[in-house]
């Protein structure tokens, strides 16, 4: 093979399909995949029966018959039905992938005629199978782990095997400096107060993004009086799930440390395209004697990364 010699796009040239497919691995940088989280969710019928349904989206599929193949734009306009056959005595996992067979590669398929792209059923696969288990061009879309004697599709049974070709990312560092001396926090109930004078930060989440990653920091956090024993987590919107980690402070008088601490949170649906306050928390356990908080000589820091996954 040699240089094409009219590259796309040139007036007046004729270009090939394998030119096409081409461009289409150089834009999706050479990776395969569904286009968006939701695209080509496979999910029991509305009514559960014999098969499952595919709903709509787009993907890319990188060509696996020859090096210079290129890749595959395939879509789903609306869903689409497919069915699983019924198990018999013993129990078996069926695979659902995006198959594309070009008869310039492999097979005898007429594209005039017959659908290139279509969804496959790739029967009695590991029960542990994520990949496509031989060389064929597609992407996997589902594994159905079907119970024995079993007609019935439910989602219960269905293990999403999709992955984004080029996922979405969105990171953003923040910093604050508290306006002045918190409210000490202290005693012994486990409840979790905001630092009154570090207000946090409004965060717009965007739609497309289904997990954030955070890694946050107090620089010179202020312990003062006793011994401090409690924890520091943050909370994002209505979730408190950022993991609280101990403060563990065996000292007394006036003193000052700095912490880290960080999660990663699956976005309830409520969350995408609207604000959510991200805000710093601490309280006292049992045991504790000190108090701590924040002041002007605090830097409250949140490094915030956005992540688009399946969903």
């Amino acid at each position: 093979m040699t240089l094409i010699p009219q590259p796309i796009m040139v007036n007046g040239a004729t270009h090939s399909a394998q030119t096409f497919r081409m461009l289409v691995r150089d834009l999706a940088r050479g990776n395969e995949g569904v286009t968006q989280g939701d695209d080509l969710k496979v999910a029991q019928r509305s009514t559960p029966g014999g098969g499952v349904t595919v709903s709509d989206g787009s993907g890319v599929v990188r060509g696996r018959a020859n090096a210079f193949q290129g890749s595959y734009a395939v879509c789903n306009v609306g869903s689409a039905d497919v069915d699983i056959a019924a198990t018999g005595g013993s129990p078996r996992s069926d695979m659902l992938i995006v198959r594309v067979e070009d008869p310039e590669y492999e097979g005898s398929l007429d594209p005039t005629v017959d659908q290139i792209a279509y969804f496959q059923v790739i029967s009695n696969v590991s029960s542990s199978a994520t990949a496509i288990p031989d060389g064929r061009t597609g992407i996997p879309l589902a594994r159905i782990d079907i119970p024995a004697s079993t007609s019935t599709i439910t989602n219960a049974m269905i293990t999403d095997l999709r992955s984004i070709a080029n996922p979405r990312r969105e990171r953003t560092l923040l910093v604050q400096s508290p306006s002045g001396l918190s409210t000490d926090i202290g005693g012994t109930s486990g409840t979790f107060s905001y630092f009154s004078t570090a207000p946090g930060w409004n965060i717009t989440v965007p739609g497309w993004a289904t997990k954030v990653v955070m890694s946050l920091s107090v620089g010179q956090l202020r312990y003062n009086t006793a011994a401090f024993f409690g924890q520091i987590r943050a909370t994002f919107g209505s979730l408190a799930s950022v993991q609280a980690v101990n403060l563990d402070d065996n000292q007394s008088g006036t003193r000052r440390a700095t912490v880290v601490f960080g999660d990663t949170i699956t976005l309830p649906w409520s969350y995408f395209v609207t604000t959510q306050l991200l805000r710093f928390q601490a309280c006292g356990l049992t045991g504790n004697a000190g108090k701590v908080g924040v002041d002007a000589s605090s830097t409250l820091i949140a490094d915030v990364e956005f992540i688009e996954a399946p969903r």
